[in-house]
């Protein structure tokens, strides 16, 4: 009950207005690009006009991936599918996405890419033909090196003070509820370089909550180093 209750509250006290809220505190210099592939036109490829299709051997690929907070739906894949090159090849295929658990409020995982590297991209990829296609999640990231750092830090928590900056808000719903297909971003910054950074943490939000239906299938992160 305790666990339900928490989750519900997760999903009341961080909608929209609290996104976007933080999304006007988040670096300036900092750029998100998001592409949407229709149902119709949603293939394996994940092609899309202005975010780079996904790449099988990324900084991400050697990272490791640890599930902070949230409870992971049984019948999708373990973090692991999000750094392993393999793509869904069709809409509704939950082994091939990682995605929480139904009737919960989304959750929160960390990247840790081994050693500080200079990043340049992050990408993310999702697909599903109805709500759970969009993405909708906050991204935080770190050099370890702050004496207070906690690498996997709860909800209760103010990252700020522990080691974590924001880097972005990411929403990728639109407006006429035409949510079904395949969607990607892609965050840099004006600058060329996101940061010399060693984690990153992911702190995913619910699409809706007119259902229990509202957490994303995530099928793919990128993290690009720079050249």
């Amino acid at each position: 009950m305790e666990v339900q209750v928490a989750l519900k509250t997760r999903q009341i006290v961080f909608m929209i207005p609290a996104l976007l809220t933080l999304a006007c505190v988040a670096h300036a210099q900092v750029k998100v690009a998001s592409d949407h592939n229709s149902n119709a036109t949603a293939t394996s490829a994940f092609k899309f006009k202005n975010v780079p299709s996904p790449a099988k051997d990324d900084a991400a690929a050697r990272a490791t991936l640890l599930l902070v907070e949230g409870e992971v739906d049984g019948n999708g894949a373990d973090l692991s599918a999000l750094t392993d090159g393999a793509l869904p090849t069709e809409e509704d295929q939950p082994a091939a996405n990682f995605f929480w658990n139904a009737g919960t409020g989304g959750g929160r995982f960390q990247m840790d890419l081994g050693s500080a590297i200079d990043i340049a991209q992050v990408n993310t990829y999702s697909w599903h033909p109805n709500t759970r296609g969009p993405q909708v999640y906050r991204l935080w990231a770190s050099d370890g090196a702050d004496p207070n750092f906690r690498p996997a830090p709860k909800t209760n928590i103010d990252l700020a003070t522990v080691g974590w900056k924001l880097i972005t808000v990411v929403d990728t719903r639109s407006k006429d509820g035409n949510d079904g297909g395949q969607f990607g971003v892609s965050i840099t910054d004006a600058r060329g370089s996101l940061g010399k950074l060693r984690y990153l943490l992911f702190d995913c939000f619910v699409t809706e909550t007119a259902d229990e239906f509202g957490n994303t299938f995530y099928s793919e992160i990128d993290v690009v180093a720079k050249k």
